[in-house]
């Protein structure tokens, strides 16, 4: 995201202004978290979140928002967007920036759905232009055919949600290290627009073979990365009725499949990693990258390389701290095999992704967006066309400072940690035989919560120093 990042750089000021130290901030989180576990173990003493009670919405509502109409006017804006995505990244300029392309993918789907998913619940089922061309395609087949469509191929439960995990990685990739080689200053619009092709050939060709909810279910990335975070959500639909649950309690039957909590690792290793990318790691980076040119590799070769291998020891450190908690918590007598204890707890670790998103991204959302509804959807292709009128907007740096984008931040990360605190307490209380057990494994989750906490306070420290 540097060719979005950059102007942020030039409109806020460091974080040196800041009213109170970063270490500073760093140690009254650490100490909210510590008062929450106090308060968890003292007041909540049976699991609350076992119990699936889902209500149904008021039928007007459920008809309001799953009928056919609904669901067919949602679909075609899902592909009519895809369109214009693909046309505007193949005919439109080249600067990303400039491009609707880059931040309606980067910014506003990839960000925006899961503002929207965590109060809305699974948002963007409705809109998933891959899925209403499934849809639309298998539905036309089998009018042509008079036919019933083939039973799909069985989906291995032991594949789980691991190829939506291959296309997260796949997608960060693209995001944070191809860019490194080019000259563009971040995706170009023409490499997106190619990559979102084979993703909708790949995508569509497994929906065919799969069955359509299935793969939407464990292989399409983009729904099970945005379902992820609906199931914080206390909005959720079953069949055609729309109901009410306990918001997070549907998180923690989420992690039981395989591969889920790889998905949530990637989540929060992929943010880390773009935080760290500008500021934390800048010098190892120029390092290695001195030290590959030096050997010969060409200047885009090294740099993707060296951003590949620190992608990859980021996800690494992040699932280590992660499985250190997890280790951690095997010393109590009683306690589950470590397999069973990563899968029970996986789901703690959605808040986290969700904090960590906020707190790296709310002011590139922020800013972005009046980009995005101003002079990018007037001038879709950044060649001087004005459709809405709206081409000559700008964007408002002055929205907010930084002080307040940093308490932002900071506040987004300490909330999100302490739903990842409260979680891990209730799903402990359900494992182990007695709260005292629940509550002395989870001295470990608390030392993983408090140590994602700093890591974010740090890399957010450190990014515009």
């Amino acid at each position: 995201m540097a060719d979005l990042v950059i102007p942020l750089a030039h409109a806020l000021v460091g974080r040196e202004d800041l009213p109170i130290p970063a270490w500073l901030f760093a140690w009254g989180a650490s100490l909210v978290l510590i008062i929450s576990f106090a308060a968890l173990a003292v007041a909540w003493r049976t699991p609350r979140f076992e119990e699936d009670r889902w209500r149904p919405a008021p039928g007007w509502l459920s008809r309001l928002a799953t009928n056919p109409v609904t669901e067919t006017v949602a679909g075609l804006v899902g592909v009519a967007l895809l369109a214009v995505v693909v046309w505007s990244g193949l005919s439109g300029t080249d600067q990303p920036n400039a491009n609707f392309s880059i931040t309606f993918v980067f910014v506003t789907v990839w960000l925006g759905m899961v503002l929207l998913s965590v109060p809305l619940g699974d948002v963007f089922r409705a809109f998933n232009p891959w899925r209403a061309i499934a849809r639309a395609a298998g539905g036309a087949l089998s009018l042509l055919t008079r036919r019933p469509r083939p039973a799909p191929l069985p989906y291995p439960e032991w594949l789980g949600r691991w190829p939506a995990v291959i296309g997260l990685l796949a997608f960060l990739w693209l995001e944070l290290v191809f860019p490194s080689g080019t000259q563009t200053g971040g995706v170009a619009p023409r490499d997106a627009a190619l990559a979102i092709l084979v993703y909708t050939a790949i995508t569509l060709f497994a929906m065919s073979a799969f069955g359509t909810e299935k793969w939407l279910e464990r292989g399409e990335s983009f729904s099970v990365y945005f379902g992820m975070f609906s199931r914080l959500a206390a909005l959720e639909r079953r069949g055609d009725r729309l109901g009410f649950r306990r918001p997070l309690a549907a998180a923690g039957r989420w992690a039981q499949v395989p591969g889920s909590v790889a998905l949530v690792l990637v989540a929060i290793g992929g943010t880390s990693f773009d935080g760290a990318q500008e500021g934390a790691l800048t010098d190892a980076i120029k390092s290695v990258f001195d030290w590959l040119t030096e050997r010969g590799l060409g200047f885009a070769d090294a740099l993707r390389l060296t951003d590949t291998l620190f992608l990859v020891l980021t996800l690494v450190a992040v699932a280590g701290l992660f499985a250190l908690g997890i280790r951690g918590m095997r010393t109590v007598p009683g306690s589950p095999s470590v397999e069973r204890l990563r899968r029970a707890f996986g789901h703690t670790l959605i808040p986290i992704a969700l904090a960590y998103l906020v707190a790296h991204y709310f002011s590139l959302f922020l800013f972005q967006e009046q980009a995005q509804f101003g002079y990018l959807l007037s001038d879709p292709l950044g060649d001087g066309s004005d459709y809405f009128g709206t081409a000559a907007a700008g964007i408002d740096y002055g929205l907010i400072g930084a002080t307040e984008v940093w308490y932002v931040q900071v506040a987004g990360l300490v909330i999100g940690h302490v739903a990842g605190l409260t979680l891990a307490h209730d799903r402990a209380l359900a494992l182990y035989r007695d709260p005292r057990s629940a509550t002395r494994s989870q001295y470990w989750m608390l030392a993983v919560m408090i140590g994602f906490t700093c890591l974010g306070l740090f890399l957010l420290s450190q990014a515009n120093t």
